[in-house]
């Protein structure tokens, strides 16, 4: 039996792993968290029995607890609620799914514990990879990409010596607004911007795959997972999302990982790892893709990618500025407060003018997040 705790159970990557639950019968979960959902995450409870579970707000938590006065769980919430469901005692595995910083602490906490992690959690390394990954090393811990660019890199480099790649070829579908101008996109909605032409995702990251600001995550995280320069990380544009990435090795030759757009690929790799498992959906029919097409990123237009090499460049806390900028800034557009465009200007706002920390320790890269997001809420509240 193989026990897994899955933080944000009720978003896309959180039901996506309990629908591969459903399927396994060896996977036992040991606890669940989400933040608001509690209707969604009373069923679960209820459908999988996992023995701890965590919500954000201690109001619901309380309302969760007498809706289960007839099951065995305890029930936490706040950041406490998302430790104690990231080291619940018998799980081997804890899914990261939540979004944003959030993610960050509960991650650490896991690996002191010796869990290993399926890392959904962009933000964990985007952020504090420089202490993330020399943690996971210490406590011998294997850290599993969720994401199906890095999951697509990890199997390339599957069988390889990791120190015999020349290049990591990261894929990105364009978006929604793949191909327009600025001028086109000035006027854009939170409604267009949702519309993602081959993913089914969260809020928050289709509007960063709009902006291209979630490739520029993605570029951030591929140097710490797979210990890669910055100059050896190449975006791109691939509209069909059938390559979901690939490795160029010294010789020349490329691996990739190619399928159909579906994240329970990626998250049953994680699980599972090294080991395949029969996974139900629909296969890659070349015949009736036809054609593969690839493009160079348009970093003019889309400066949010741009923006990201600023940022990994420079190191430090900058990575965390550049995120928490974007994370409330994506947070504005949705509630109708900024336009679109608006987004990377937020964030060179505040990489320009938000303080630079060299050294970040975890306490500087938490501490960053608050700034920024004061710094913001000072310009438009």
């Amino acid at each position: 039996m193989k026990y897994i705790s899955i933080i944000g159970s009720t978003g896309s990557i959180g039901t996506q792993t309990l629908d591969i639950v459903r399927n396994n019968p060896d996977i036992k979960v040991a606890a669940l968290s989400c933040g608001k959902n509690i209707d969604l995450i009373e069923k679960q409870i209820r459908e999988f029995s996992p023995q701890v579970a965590g919500v954000w707000d201690e109001k619901d938590a309380a309302d969760l607890r007498s809706r289960l006065k007839d099951k065995n769980i305890q029930i936490y919430s706040g950041m406490d609620g998302l430790i104690e469901v990231a080291t619940a005692g018998q799980a081997e595995l804890v899914i990261t799914a939540i979004v944003g910083m959030r993610g960050l602490r509960p991650t650490v906490e896991a690996i002191k514990a010796g869990k290993h992690i399926g890392l959904a959690n962009k933000e964990t390394l985007v952020t504090a990879g420089h202490i993330i990954i020399p943690m996971a090393k210490e406590y011998g811990i294997s850290i599993y990409p969720v994401d199906s660019e890095h999951s697509a890199i990890f199997q390339s480099l599957n069988g390889e010596e990791a120190n015999e790649y020349e290049k990591i070829i990261l894929t990105c579908s364009g978006g929604p607004f793949r191909g327009k101008t600025k001028k086109e996109l000035e006027n854009v909605t939170a409604e267009d911007a949702l519309k993602h032409p081959n993913w089914s995702m969260g809020k928050k990251i289709t509007i960063d795959s709009a902006t291209l600001v979630n490739k520029g995550l993605e570029v951030m995280e591929a140097k710490w997972l797979f210990d890669a320069d910055l100059s050896q990380i190449e975006v791109v544009v691939h509209p069909q999302s059938i390559i979901h990435s690939a490795v160029q090795y010294k010789d020349g030759a490329v691996m990739a990982q190619l399928g159909t757009p579906d994240m329970k690929i990626p998250i049953q790799y994680a699980i599972y790892y090294p080991k395949r498992r029969p996974l139900d959906g629909k296969r890659l029919n070349l015949f009736d893709i036809g054609t593969l097409t690839f493009e160079k990123p348009d970093l003019d237009t889309f400066k949010g990618l741009a923006l990201a090499y600023d940022a990994l460049k420079k190191g430090g806390n900058m990575p965390t500025i550049y995120n928490a900028a974007n994370e409330k800034a994506v947070e504005l557009f949705l509630n109708g407060k900024i336009k679109f465009l608006d987004i990377p200007a937020t964030i060179k706002d505040c990489m320009d003018n938000c303080r630079f920390i060299a050294d970040a320790s975890l306490t500087d890269v938490l501490e960053t997040e608050e700034a920024v997001y004061e710094y913001i809420n000072s310009k438009h509240l």
